[in-house]
């Protein structure tokens, strides 16, 4: 079994620094779940919108069922949607997300988005993506501190162990730092090469914020679904100055990415249907580059963010 790293959040909470995505595992999700826990992983990162928590579920209890985990052994991480922002519906569609699942309690929710969008049901959509039942993007009042007081009622209830932030700028965190009861744990971005964002991070981790990078490989994540951006892009896996460092360590192009990533001290949340690439990104923490090398890595950095969504929708300048 792989020695992975811990990093230890300012809950107390001691987690994986390196975990398994779930976003677009919408295929045989139980049986990936279940073969990623075998494999050692222990870490999964699920929300509403991936629409595939009951199944992901189901693949945590059969490993439970056979024995290979024990429920405190694992960190389930999911997300409240941008539909459920209102203090009166956090809680309802977090006991939903845990039915679905099949558990008492979350060790880490996070807000997905800081946009509130007018409520739809999940019985007449789900997941409901950005759209309401009429086909447009409609946004709610709920303010960015009223999400937060229901996210820190999840904690005194219990139903989350850990709540932080995903998709929020410097300007929107400082905010909710001036108001919070609970200082969020966690802070997921977007991160890799060609998006290094190491001013949120190092703000981020002045304040005693965990940070998780997610679409560790940049384009790769995207390429499938058709945006032109990353098809345009340079894979990292053929980029020189990674192919050339790789070749340094004997290590694979994913694996250097990814060791860039946790030696910033991020967590990062990679995925792959592949055993031997499950076993490799689990390994990636195993060596460590240069200071130079991870200079080398920061610099082909150019500010280029795939998940926008005026790319997507034509509107939520989030980022702007």
């Amino acid at each position: 079994m792989v020695n992975i790293p811990k990093v230890k959040l300012n809950s107390g909470q001691e987690i994986p620094q390196i975990g398994f995505g779930l976003w677009k595992v919408t295929e045989n999700t139980a049986d990936v779940v279940y073969n990623a826990i075998k494999v050692g992983y222990r870490l999964f990162d699920g929300a509403f919108d991936y629409g595939n928590e009951k199944e992901a579920g189901v693949g945590v209890k059969r490993a439970i069922d056979e024995g290979i985990v024990k429920r405190e052994d694992l960190t389930i991480v999911s997300k409240l949607w941008n539909t459920f922002h209102e203090k009166e519906r956090v809680e309802p569609i977090v006991r939903q997300q845990l039915e679905w699942w099949g558990l008492e309690y979350f060790d880490i929710f996070y807000i997905h988005f800081p946009v509130a969008l007018q409520y739809v049901d999940p019985k007449d959509s789900y997941p409901s993506g950005w759209n309401n039942l009429e086909g447009k993007v409609v946004q709610s009042k709920a303010p960015i501190q009223e999400t937060w007081e229901a996210m820190e009622n999840l904690v005194d209830l219990g139903l989350a162990k850990s709540i932080g932030v995903s998709n929020f700028q410097g300007a929107l965190l400082m905010d909710l730092l001036r108001y919070a009861r609970i200082r969020p744990s966690i802070l997921q971005v977007e991160i890799h090469p060609y998006l290094t964002q190491e001013a949120i991070v190092e703000y981020a981790q002045s304040e005693g914020i965990a940070v998780t990078a997610y679409s560790s490989l940049g384009p790769a994540s995207f390429v499938e679904l058709q945006w032109d951006n990353a098809k345009s892009a340079v894979p990292l896996s053929v980029h020189p100055i990674i192919t050339s460092i790789a070749s340094n360590h004997n290590k694979t192009p994913a694996q250097v990415v990814f060791r860039w990533a946790t030696q910033r001290g991020l967590l990062i949340i990679p995925k792959s249907n592949d055993p031997k690439r499950l076993q490799e990104n689990l390994e990636s923490a195993s060596f460590d580059l240069t200071n130079d090398e991870v200079k080398q890595i920061s610099s082909l950095n150019i500010n280029l963010r795939f998940n926008n969504p005026p790319n997507y929708l034509g509107c939520l300048h989030i980022f702007a």
